[in-house]
C-alpha cells in the first residue's frame, strides 16, 4: 500500500485534485469529511465538542453549526486546539480501520487540509501540495463560497505558509492554470504514483 498524505490551503483546489485520483483509482480519504461524521448527532464527539464549547455551537435541530464554531475557534488558537484534541483521535481511529480493510495494493491518497500544521508528514510514503497563490485563494473563496475577503485571508492566515507546505512537498501540483493545465498535471503524478506503487 503507497500512503500518499495529499495537502494544500483552503481555496487551493485539492479537493479537484483528490476528485480526479479517485477517478484514477486511488482510495481517497477525506480527514474533513470524516471529521464531519465524527461529530454527527448521537457521537461521542458531538457531546465533547457541546461539553467544551457549550450548546451554542449546536443548530436547533442538535446538529453542529459549523459556521459558529468555526468563527469561535479561528480566531482563538487555545480554542482551535482543544477542538483539534477532540476531532483528530476519533478521526484517527476511523483512518485506521479504513486503511486496516483495504487491498494491499491499494494507493492510498489522504485528503489532510493541516498536515503542515500538525506535522504529519512523515506518516506518508509521498506529500502531495497543491499549490496556488494566496491572491488567487481569496478570489476562489469570495467566488465559490461567498466568503467576504476578511474572513478568507483571516482563514489563509491560521494555516501553514505557501513555504512552510512547499518544504514539505515530495510532489508539488500547481493549481493556477485551467482545469485542463490541472488534468495534464494530475496525470503526470498518477503515473508517477503506479511507479513508485510497483517499486514497492
Amino acid at each position: 500500500m503507497l500512503k500518499i498524505g495529499l495537502t494544500g490551503g483552503i481555496g487551493s483546489g485539492k479537493s479537484e485534485v483528490a476528485r480526479r485520483l479517485s477517478d484514477k483509482g486511488a482510495m481517497v480519504i477525506d480527514a474533513d469529511k470524516i471529521a464531519r461524521e465524527v461529530v454527527e448527532p448521537g457521537t461521542p464527539g458531538l457531546a465533547r465538542v457541546v461539553a467544551t464549547f457549550g450548546e451554542e455551537v449546536l443548530r436547533p435541530d442538535g446538529s453542529l453549526d459549523r459556521e459558529k464554531l468555526g468563527s469561535v475557534v479561528f480566531a482563538d488558537s487555545e480554542k482551535l486546539a482543544a477542538l483539534n484534541g477532540i476531532v483528530h483521535p476519533l478521526v484517527g481511529e476511523r483512518v485506521a480501520q479504513l486503511q486496516r480493510e483495504a487491498a494491499d495494493d491499494t494507493i492510498m491518497v489522504y485528503d489532510v487540509p493541516l498536515l503542515v500544521e500538525n506535522n504529519l508528514a512523515p506518516m506518508y510514503d509521498v506529500v502531495i501540495v497543491v499549490d496556488t497563490p494566496d491572491d488567487l485563494r481569496i478570489r476562489r473563496l469570495a467566488e465559490h463560497r461567498g466568503m467576504p475577503e476578511a474572513d478568507a485571508r483571516a482563514r489563509i492566515a491560521a494555516q501553514a505558509s505557501r513555504e512552510e507546505r512547499l518544504a514539505a512537498a515530495d510532489i508539488v501540483i500547481p493549481n493556477d492554470g485551467s482545469l485542463s493545465e490541472l488534468d495534464t498535471r494530475v496525470e503526470e503524478v498518477w503515473h508517477d504514483l503506479l511507479r513508485r506503487a510497483a517499486r514497492g
